[in-house]
């Protein structure tokens, strides 16, 4: 059945006039600084095989996108995900470079299927950097750095709120709790949804009516520093409590640059991709009821490609931004200068003072209607 040449596909949309300019604006500046700290920018396929995104963000989440046959029957994908790509150039294209590697890009994403049934997009544009082959702390503040000076710059900072976890503080109770692979997934979406009752129902089947109450609390643990002490009372396997020392590392860090108020530590916000190993952060912002950005570190996502080496990275939604930044500037900001209208009823002479007046970054408009045929 074909469909009306006038509609488009539900969760797709044009852009124009102040919304166009503006999103050329904010991928200027964040790749400005991404070059300020010496990342390179990548352009990566749009199409590319399926089975690059299975192993890359997991069956699930690569079950959301566009999916479609080869002409030799293989399946391919419109790119729904870009940090799968960037980790394959890593270990293939860039084997031989000297790491670490740094890598930015602005990309669009698709989608079949929205990752919520808030968010309406099908196709979203990001704006991200990957930083592979550093394994240390100092790599993960690097991110989070760059993160705060993307914010300073766009003017969010005095609103925002990055949240922080460790996947690893999942992991360790998973682990401890000896679930099976559907299970794990089932707890990691109860602890997500901060479904806190079915959450402790889901535990009964697995712990003890003493521990049920602490592993339920990971759902609703956030705040600052403090809440480290709480979680090592509730959480005391090894993994979790190395994940919870490594995030305390990190906080000192934070609070030794004075960024403190930007950061929340969050142990309910469990990523659903799988590739995270270690860090994971969100970024929030005042006035979106949806996150800006999001990262972490994805230890073992090379190994796919050859050699596992240790990464980290964010990506940040360019359409987001863009929503909050241009309703800021609409109720702040006086309209715009209208252009000045250019009238001559002769061509050249219509030209030669449209072309002077641009030379003097003049705004104008040509009205042709008075030119002679």
């Amino acid at each position: 059945m074909s469909e009306p040449l006038s509609k488009i596909p539900a969760g797709m949309r044009y852009y124009c006039g102040p919304e166009a300019r503006l999103r050329r604006a904010i991928e200027g500046t964040v790749m400005s600084i991404f070059d300020g700290w010496s990342y390179e920018e990548i352009t990566t396929p749009t199409i590319d095989y399926y089975s690059l995104f299975e192993h890359g963000m997991g069956p699930t989440q690569a079950h959301r996108a566009f999916r479609f046959s080869d002409g030799d029957g293989r399946l391919l994908t419109v790119r729904p995900d870009v940090t799968s790509l960037v980790a394959r150039a890593a270990a293939t294209l860039f084997a031989q470079r000297k790491r670490p590697l740094r890598l930015c890009y602005v990309a669009p994403v698709f989608r079949q299927q929205p990752e919520s049934h808030t968010d309406w997009r099908r196709e979203s544009s990001q704006i991200g950097c990957e930083l592979i082959g550093a394994n240390s702390s100092v790599a993960d503040i690097e991110l989070l750095a760059i993160v705060c000076e993307v914010l300073r710059r766009l003017d969010l900072d005095r609103g925002c709120s990055i949240t922080l976890t460790d996947i690893d503080v999942f992991n360790g109770i998973a682990e401890e709790l000896k679930l099976d692979p559907d299970s794990r997934d089932q707890m990691r979406r109860l602890v997500d949804t901060r479904n806190t009752s079915d959450l402790e129902q889901f535990l009964a089947h697995y712990s003890g009516r003493k521990d049920l109450h602490a592993f339920s609390r990971l759902a609703q643990i956030s705040g600052k520093r403090e809440i480290l002490n709480e979680a090592r009372r509730s959480i005391t396997n090894a993994r979790s409590r190395a994940a919870l020392d490594r995030i305390a590392r990190l906080w000192s860090v934070i609070e030794s640059l004075q960024l403190s108020d930007h950061f929340a530590i969050d142990l309910g916000d469990v990523s659903r991709m799988d590739y995270y190993t270690g860090l994971t952060f969100k970024i929030y912002v005042d006035g979106s009821g949806s996150r800006i950005g999001s990262g972490g570190r994805y230890d073992g996502l090379t190994a796919s490609f050859g050699k596992a080496e240790p990464a980290v990275g964010f990506v940040l939604e360019l359409d987001v931004l863009t929503e909050i930044l241009l309703g800021r500037a609409e109720s702040s900001s006086p309209a715009k200068s209208s252009a000045e209208l250019i009238t001559d009823t002769d061509l050249s002479g219509l030209l030669r003072e449209a072309m002077a007046k641009r030379a003097r970054g003049e705004r104008i408009m040509i009205d042709s209607s008075e030119v002679a045929p």
